[in-house]
């Protein structure tokens, strides 16, 4: 079974929408307690599109199981160069491939962008399945807060990695950067 990584489209916005509210209710990768609608959904997928950054969707056998999408790490100019990755599983494709395929799709397409880093912000210091994933696709653990956020009646903490793309800060960068205005 191969799964096909493509860039998202608005007939995906439906499955999108399902698997993150599924996460939303289940798990610690997204602090947001109450899923938002298929329109906000969109609303805030075209906010990413309308930067020029990459967000894809994963299918197995016709069927949209994972989306990814690379946003702004922060708004301020300095940071143009830098993209916090979000990957998001269905339930029913987890330990097939799906987030490790759309997690370097995701690198790819912003390498392809000049991007110099790449963050993961991770819910849940015992996380360990996305913290492998991160740290076999060359992030690495750069801290851990603690009790920074409330769900499931528990403090949670957050597990900060870093990957460096196309050299890091090794040079000065050869391209524009994101579009962070329009905020």
């Amino acid at each position: 079974m191969s799964v096909l990584i493509r860039p998202s489209t608005d007939a995906d916005l439906s499955a999108i929408t399902g698997i993150y509210a599924w996460n939303v209710l289940n798990g610690l990768g997204t602090f947001e307690e109450i899923p938002p609608d298929e329109a906000e959904m969109g609303r805030r997928r075209q906010a990413f599109l309308d930067r020029g950054l990459p967000y894809l969707v994963a299918e197995l056998n016709g069927e949209v199981v994972g989306y990814c999408y690379a946003g702004p790490f922060r708004l301020r100019a300095a940071y143009r160069y830098t993209v916090e990755d979000s990957v998001y599983v269905s339930p029913k494709a987890v330990g097939m491939g799906v987030g490790r395929a759309l997690l370097e799709a995701l690198i790819s397409h912003c390498e392809a962008l000049g991007l110099r880093q790449m963050c993961a912000v991770i819910g849940d210091s015992g996380n360990a399945a996305s913290i492998g994933l991160h740290t076999a696709l060359g992030f690495e653990k750069r801290g851990i807060f603690p009790d920074m956020g409330y769900k499931f009646d528990r403090w949670v903490d957050l597990v900060w990695m870093q990957r460096s793309l196309n050299g890091g800060g090794d040079a000065p960068p050869d391209a524009p950067g994101l579009i962070l205005s329009g905020v």
